[in-house]
């Protein structure tokens, strides 16, 4: 977390920055409150010190100013004896907190801390909203080059465009709320409320009331009124009694066409027929007009291996570590296993496997027999031909290796002891671009 320090006396300056230096902070310091405004912009990812009394722009015109850069900084002012004041009406503009001359060097240190916790809340935050009414971010989400991915970013796009309920159906861990974002982000609605609600996390009373109301003069709007003009995500839409069914199909039905808001209800079904058989038949055709059957990962082939890759990068970052190399045994296995959580499990064995890795122990076949114990031999999927194993590894093991060597072909070719002719036709062949790892 970066602090920037903003006082005239370069003592200070210097004081300050090698105390939250040692601290652990990375400090930048600057001269004069304009000198700052110059280097800090929206999105500053850190925290402000500033002295208040300072030639030229103060501290509390800086603040102001700062405020309207982007009112989420946190400032803390650095005020002299007597200044209390107007340090308390600098907390009322927007500083975060204030210290009074002198001043303990462990209060600053604490402060800052819980400043940049705040700072960090903030900007993730931020992201979080981006990336939610991002639709090309989501898109990019939804990995894999399977076929059947194909087709699902196809019908999110296409469904997306329109006005009509959208049933989403999958087992658990296919990504059914990610599918849903990403059809409300890239439609005409995406700049409109978008409201999540998990129809198995309450009981029917409960339910009742957040849906529909009545609500009380300090409680929020139902969520029919916040979604108004948005979309409106119902999870474990199976688990509505029929009493809520019936109240939901009289709500779509006063809607008219185009629906003013869109519902987008998520059926958690290991067969699709039995979502079909969970609802009153009358709103299972309304919100099925639209449909969209998410693959489970043992149908997605090669994906398997992307996405564990993938996933593996990330944590192997997060963990400091690097990540295993899988090997053609392994690759087989992931291809094999019968995946029940689909990429929700994925994500886990692979966050697993950096930590194994990290102590030097373990092994991706023993996590994924432990995954499976339980599961029966015959839902395990058919076998595939040998080829089409070698081929998902094949590609996996040249995808690995040009993005550790970040499109380099000459290292490539090196390592993997390949002619340039052969690694070219192999990339063409997978549908693998040098521009993608540059």
């Amino acid at each position: 977390m970066k602090i920037a320090i903003i006082d005239d006396e370069q003592d200070m300056r210097q004081s300050i920055s090698q105390w939250l230096s040692l601290s652990g902070f990375e400090t930048e310091t600057y001269a004069s409150a304009e000198d700052a405004l110059k280097a800090i912009g929206a999105d500053f990812p850190g925290v402000v010190v500033t002295d208040v009394k300072m030639p030229g722009m103060d501290g509390m015109a800086f603040l102001k100013r700062l405020m309207g850069v982007d009112s989420g900084i946190p400032v803390i002012l650095i005020t002299g004896h007597g200044d209390v004041p107007m340090a308390v009406e600098a907390m009322r503009i927007g500083a975060y907190d204030f210290l009074e001359k002198p001043f303990n060097p462990d209060r600053m240190t604490d402060l800052a801390k819980r400043a940049g916790q705040q700072r960090r809340l903030t900007l993730d935050n931020r992201a979080l909203r981006k990336e939610l009414s991002d639709g090309t971010v989501l898109m990019r989400k939804l990995i894999g080059s399977s076929p059947v991915m194909e087709r699902l970013r196809e019908d999110i796009l296409d469904l997306g465009q329109a006005d009509g309920h959208v049933l989403i159906i999958g087992e658990t861990g296919t990504g059914k709320t990610l599918v849903a974002h990403a059809l409300h982000a890239v439609g005409p609605r995406a700049g409109k409320h978008f409201v999540v609600l998990s129809c198995a996390a309450h009981d029917e009373e409960e339910l009742t009331a957040k849906l529909f109301g009545p609500v009380g003069e300090d409680q929020d709007k139902p969520l029919v009124e916040q979604a108004r003009g948005g979309t409106l995500v119902l999870e474990d839409v199976e688990s509505l009694s029929e009493p809520l069914q019936a109240r939901l199909l009289t709500f779509i039905n006063q809607q008219g066409t185009p629906a003013e808001t869109r519902i987008v209800a998520i059926c958690n079904a290991p067969e699709p027929d039995q979502c079909e058989g969970a609802l009153r038949p009358d709103l299972f055709y309304r919100l099925a007009a639209m449909r969209i059957d998410l693959p489970p990962l043992r149908q997605r082939g090669e994906d398997i291996l992307t996405l564990f890759t993938r996933f593996g990068e990330q944590f192997s970052e997060e963990y400091g570590t690097e990540a295993p190399q899988v090997t053609a045994q392994e690759a087989a296995q992931l291809l094999q296993a019968p995946w029940p959580g689909n990429v929700r499990q994925l994500i886990n064995i692979a966050e697993r496997a950096i930590l194994q890795q990290r102590r030097g122990s373990g092994s991706i076949a023993s996590l994924l027999m432990s995954d499976n114990a339980q599961i029966a031999p015959q839902a395990i999927g058919d076998g595939k031909p040998l080829k089409e194993y070698v081929e998902a590894f094949e590609r996996m093991l040249i995808d690995n290796t040009m993005r550790r060597h970040r499109g380099s072909i000459a290292n490539v070719m090196d390592e993997l002891c390949l002619p340039r002719r052969t690694l070219n036709e192999k990339m063409a062949k997978y549908g693998l671009s040098r521009s993608d790892y540059l």
